[in-house]
């Protein structure tokens, strides 16, 4: 409908738009968000609080507003080269398949230099919802946002409210002191910039590390006969732990997963890797960003649940054939079965054609 009628209203939205980027200020009618709680995995429990992500819905007006904010803040990030190198959420020619090439091919590179390597996921709990304003204002000074623009930041995240929508109910209203608004177009931006300054302490600890927005992979090669491995590791992740609480942040050790890759020859290695006095058990297969990867680089876990994903959607899709033209049958086929062969299928590049 908006697309339908917007040249009538292109003018008083533009209106609205430069007005309030020129003030600073953001009408407080686009600081309500209607939140709605989503199972993060359909095999989560759905009785458990933990396994809902809040999503917020907001005004459609108040989206093209932050989308004009939005592409002024990434030109002035790309031109300072403000960026994190190693960020490749919300860049343009970066997606979750080039943070998960970056780190793979880094893994394959250690295997073949025949050296040892830990891949962790990093799992944060409720990371949107415990940025702190008053930070994260002070990070965008920092990165030269100043003036207007500055108050434009300040009035966005002062006095927002929300409420929630579950099963046909919608609960009063609440004011919001902290966090950035999952769902919105600022918000996965706003928290990038917020954990900008991570990469400098993994980095001082000798360990790699490529993020897409709040998803986080640290790698660390080593020779097999490295046995201080497992210590640097562990202490690299007690500066990450000290790192989150100084900005509010707090990781999930229950949900963190470390994997250890060996070199093609090395016996396998018992590394005791420690955070926040919890130890971390290597596991065979960790799911990281849609794609599971096993400790052998063989993606033979991602394949087979990926071919019995397919295998099940075709079936269906089948069963409802004859009532199905030929168009929305390619449609159907498009959308539920390609698009899952064509995610993330570089990754595959190079495997044997019997694996595949």
């Amino acid at each position: 409908m908006f697309q339908t009628i917007s040249p009538d209203l292109i003018p008083f939205i533009s209106y609205i738009v430069n007005s309030s980027i020129s003030s600073g200020h953001v009408p407080s009618a686009f600081k309500t968000a209607r939140v709605l709680p989503i199972l993060k995995k359909p095999t989560a429990d759905p009785t458990d609080i933990n396994n809902y992500r809040p999503v917020s819905l907001l005004s459609f007006l108040s989206k093209i507003l932050e989308r004009c904010v939005y592409n002024q803040l990434s030109l002035h990030l790309s031109q300072n080269n403000l960026l994190d190198p190693n960020q490749s959420g919300f860049r343009t020619a970066h997606s979750t398949e080039t943070a998960l090439l970056a780190v793979t091919e880094q893994l394959h590179a250690a295997r073949l230099a025949k050296l040892s390597s830990v891949l962790i996921l990093l799992d944060l709990s409720a990371a949107f919802d415990t940025v702190n304003h008053k930070t994260l204002l002070s990070i965008l000074k920092r990165l030269g946002i100043r003036g207007s623009a500055w108050q434009w930041f300040a009035s966005y995240l002062d006095e927002r409210s929300y409420q929630v929508t579950w099963k046909g109910s919608t609960s009063t209203s609440r004011r919001l002191s902290t966090g950035v608004p999952q769902g919105s177009v600022l918000g996965p931006l706003l928290f990038s910039l917020y954990t900008r300054s991570l990469g400098e302490v993994i980095s001082s600890h000798g360990l790699s590390y490529h993020c897409y927005a709040d998803d986080t992979q640290l790698v660390f090669s080593f020779p097999p006969s490295d046995l201080h491995a497992a210590s640097k590791i562990s202490e690299c992740l007690t500066d990450i732990s000290s790192w989150m609480a100084a900005h509010h942040l707090q990781l999930n050790p229950t949900k963190t997963e470390l994997i250890f890759i060996p070199a093609d020859s090395s016996p396998h290695q018992d590394l005791a890797i420690y955070l926040d006095n919890s130890q971390l058990s290597p596991s065979a297969t960790a799911r990281n960003l849609g794609v599971t990867i096993d400790n052998q680089l063989s993606f033979s876990t991602h394949i087979s649940n990926l071919s019995r994903s397919c295998r099940f959607l075709l079936y269906n899709i089948r069963r409802i054939r004859p009532y199905l033209s030929t168009q929305a049958t390619q449609l159907l086929v498009q959308s539920l079965v390609i698009s899952r062969l064509d995610y993330c299928n570089s990754l595959l590049a190079g495997l044997p054609l019997c694996t595949i």
